[in-house]
């Protein structure tokens, strides 16, 4: 069985969101990673899981909790490992419920969770056994799973994608503009404005979910069960890593699934790493960031 993982952080967007070290005496701005990836084999060596978190940037005027976004996706992260690692008796939605309660407990004295900006993540899990694979996506990370014919099967949480239009004409307009100008900066506030107004809002046609300190979001995402013999490998990417196909248009899913075989997810990541070097003003692929965190898991049985 092969199982690789690689992350790398993006773009900082602000100094709330970079901490600071020394190297040979001079001090480095260090971008902060809001992702998590992990992997478990239990030791009977039958059977695992993984859980892949892509946590959401930080708004500028504050979060309510004194933690921070990287706080929040590692205690959620290793709750949502154990649980789900250590009771297969349990779905993976009630994992990811049990979890999200369990990280609002731990933070709830020191930190206003009712805040509209609360720490907030997107999830993806997969768990297997000798029978069967299941998968629970929730928001715009994706996962991938590649059947004995090298077939690609993406699954997504494509609620992002199906904002009310005036959403997603705002958000064209404002990559249209030039990155660190102040025009983009006006617009990208009134954008985010109009994106929080759908995010996790009950009853709102174009509304979207994250896992945040409500648990009644895991009944949101998208699940599902595959049999483990229709199974060969399974991929889990943070949308930072899955711009090859979202953002740059350079393949399709099959392709990136090549790619991570061939490559590993550090090769992949490397790969868009250069595109979005060679576009270092967002013109050539219009984008929130010129780097976003970027994480993948590779499983191949």
């Amino acid at each position: 069985m092969r199982v690789e993982t690689a992350t790398e952080p993006g773009s900082a967007v602000s100094a709330a969101v970079t901490s600071a070290d020394s190297v040979g005496g001079r001090r480095r701005l260090q971008r902060l990673n809001e992702d998590f990836a992990a992997v478990a084999l239990p030791a009977s060596g039958q059977g695992g899981a993984l859980v892949l978190l892509d946590g959401v940037t930080p708004n500028r005027d504050g979060t309510g909790c004194i933690h921070g976004v990287p706080w929040y996706v590692a205690r959620l992260g290793g709750t949502l490992l154990e649980l789900s690692a250590s009771r297969r008796d349990v779905t993976l939605a009630d994992c990811l419920a049990e979890s999200i309660a369990r990280t609002a407990g731990s933070h709830v004295g020191t930190c206003d969770l009712s805040h509209t900006h609360t720490p907030q993540s997107t999830v993806v899990l997969a768990r297997w056994d000798e029978e069967t694979v299941e998968h629970l996506v929730l928001s715009d990370s994706v996962l991938l799973i590649e059947n004995g014919g090298r077939e690609v099967r993406a699954v997504l949480d494509d609620r992002l994608d199906r904002m009310p239009e005036p959403v997603r004409a705002m958000r064209a307009a404002v990559r249209a503009k030039e990155l660190g100008s102040v025009e983009r900066e006006l617009a990208g506030a009134e954008y985010g404005r109009m994106v929080e107004a759908l995010r996790n809002a009950e009853g709102v046609e174009g509304a979207f979910f994250t896992a945040a300190a409500d648990s009644g979001v895991a009944q949101r995402a998208v699940t599902g069960v595959t049999p483990r013999e229709a199974v060969q490998a399974i991929a889990a990417l943070t949308d930072g890593a899955s711009r090859l196909v979202e953002v740059f248009h350079q393949g399709d899913w099959a392709h990136t699934f090549t790619l991570l075989r061939e490559e590993g997810p550090q090769g992949l990541i490397a790969r868009i790493r250069a595109t979005e070097s060679a576009d270092p003003r967002c013109t050539t692929y219009p984008r929130g960031k010129c780097h976003d965190d970027a994480t993948a898991i590779l499983v191949v049985w």
